[in-house]
């Protein structure tokens, strides 16, 4: 049977796991308008980022990509990531194991 989950309940912030199972992880980021992740990586894998609502402003290293609702990113973590909202934002992040 599916794992279901409705990510607009889930309450955790600024990280809320999306299922109990987590391969692959998948988290709901939520960030307030401002707010910021600080860098940092995820060795050993590779990401998508899945923008719902908002706008956030993704480093990739000295990159800089803006996400809005509907667009997707997909990058290595071994590069240094630091995600920040431009206003209240959400979004979805997976974290496949890198081949």
């Amino acid at each position: 049977m599916p794992e279901q989950t409705a990510v607009d309940e889930l309450e955790e912030a600024p990280h809320a796991e999306v299922f109990e199972e987590r391969s692959p992880r998948t988290v709901r980021l939520q960030l307030d308008a401002g707010e910021a992740v600080p860098p940092h990586q995820h060795p050993g894998h590779d990401i998508v980022l899945y923008g719902i609502e908002g706008s956030i402003d993704l480093r990739l290293d000295d990159d800089s990509y803006g996400i809005d609702p509907g667009d997707a990113v997909r990058f290595s973590g071994e590069r240094e990531i630091s995600p920040k909202a431009v206003d209240d934002a959400t979004a979805l992040v997976v974290f496949a194991p890198s081949e």
